[in-house]
């Protein structure tokens, strides 16, 4: 079969399927107290884990899918991933629990990384270095869109039709992007270069990419971030409704705050090639470390209840240095794979999602309804990944070689 993809069309699709993530994660918030009213929560589950255990079953299926995809292909891999997906939206749709529902939002996690695994490797298939970090960049510009708009439309949704509904989005969704995926691209991965599903050699495939320093320490560095976003997207929906009183408007704000990751994901992707990921890297690190730190003296003024305008722009600025690093330290992670990206790409993205996970949960049973845990975490975030970066960034970054 014959296929004519443009680019803008491939960034378009790459875009949306990594999109999935975001959506899965955004557009739920508004829905988390009605969740919580009608199946019961008890303790020691609460809605919160609604979101982070989505991101716990991304690390397992991240650990699966990205070694198929280099066995089967990036395509074969990715319809999987959405398969799986569609298995967990139908359980937390039809739910009578939190534990179903829960159960049902692990499995849309670990299937939802078969997207979000095999397009990364697909772009490293096609593009290197700095232009793979403009790729990622201009891909992330698209896919902020989602949660810009998520949260509105599914408040909208839920009010007419309740928080079932949502899932059914989501399964529409899954349908038209596997089907799009399946008409339009081809493989990326020649079938001589795929790496056979032996546990032994993923092993030693998997040992050769960790025992790279560079490596290692930029999943860590990823992870963190990632947390400090994750502790956010936790908290959001309590600190606006019970700090700030906000509730019909919440996605008005969230909207808001987004357009930081949005804006400067575009401008990443304008101007990666001129100044290097690293510099730019290493310049948002030092933002997010200082705008954390600023928030955090700032909300032990105001004893824990920053003004509203305040939160905003602290919120901003916080984000606008997260989208400088989603795909820069992505792109600087993967540039050492070589011929292992498929399994690198899901290393990186297993480690950072169950680092994040641990991070945000970690952090997150500190909350007490304030914004002084969500400063922390921006804090420890921007602080603690700079210097990880600066360390990988003296390691080897000559491509790993595969073993066969």
């Amino acid at each position: 079969m014959t296929y004519s993809i443009s680019f803008r069309e491939r960034i378009a699709l790459y875009a949306l399927l990594t999109s999935l993530t975001s959506l899965s994660i955004d557009a739920l918030l508004p829905g988390l107290r009605q969740i919580g009213e009608e199946v019961a929560v008890a303790p020691p589950l609460s809605t919160q884990h609604i979101i982070s255990l989505f991101i716990f079953g991304m690390a397992f299926g991240e650990m699966l899918l990205g070694p198929l995809s280099d066995t089967m292909g990036r395509k074969k891999a990715l319809m999987l991933g959405l398969g799986v997906y569609a298995v967990g939206t139908i359980i937390a749709m039809f739910a009578g629990s939190l534990e179903m529902v829960i159960l049902g939002r692990f499995l849309q996690g670990v299937g939802v990384s078969g997207p979000k695994i095999a397009t990364r490797a697909m772009i490293r298939d096609q593009f290197e270095g700095d232009a793979m970090a403009r790729v990622m960049s201009f891909m992330f510009t698209l896919f902020i869109v989602v949660p810009m708009l998520a949260p509105a439309l599914a408040q909208g949704v839920i009010a007419l039709a309740g928080w079932r509904s949502v899932f059914g989005i989501y399964l529409v969704i899954a349908v038209l992007l596997g089907l799009w995926l399946a008409m339009r691209h081809p493989e990326t991965l020649p079938a001589d270069r795929r790496i056979a599903f032996r546990p032994k050699l993923l092993f030693r495939n998997g040992r050769r990419i960790l025992s790279k320093r560079r490596v290692t320490l930029l999943i860590i560095s990823t992870g963190i971030v990632f947390g400090a976003q994750l502790l956010y997207l936790s908290t959001a929906a309590d600190l606006f409704f019970d700090t700030y009183g906000i509730k019909e408007t919440f996605p008005f704000y969230f909207a808001v705050l987004a357009t930081g990751i949005g804006l400067a994901s575009f401008l990443n992707g304008k101007f990666v090639q001129r100044f290097g990921m690293e510099a730019m890297a290493r310049a948002a690190f030092i933002g997010l470390a200082s705008v954390g730190l600023q928030m955090l003296f700032a909300s032990i003024l105001w004893d824990g209840s920053l003004p509203l305008v305040a939160l905003m722009m602290f919120g901003f600025w916080a984000f606008f240095a997260i989208g400088i690093l989603f795909g820069n330290l992505n792109a600087m992670a993967m540039r050492s794979l070589g011929e292992v990206a498929g399994l690198g790409a899901s290393l990186i993205a297993s480690g950072s999602s169950l680092i994040a996970t641990l991070f945000a949960i970690g952090v997150g049973s500190f909350y007490d309804g304030t914004t002084m845990i969500l400063a922390v975490g921006f804090s420890i975030a921007g602080v603690s990944s700079l210097i990880l970066v600066e360390l990988a960034l003296q390691g080897d970054a000559s491509p790993v070689e595969a073993a066969r």
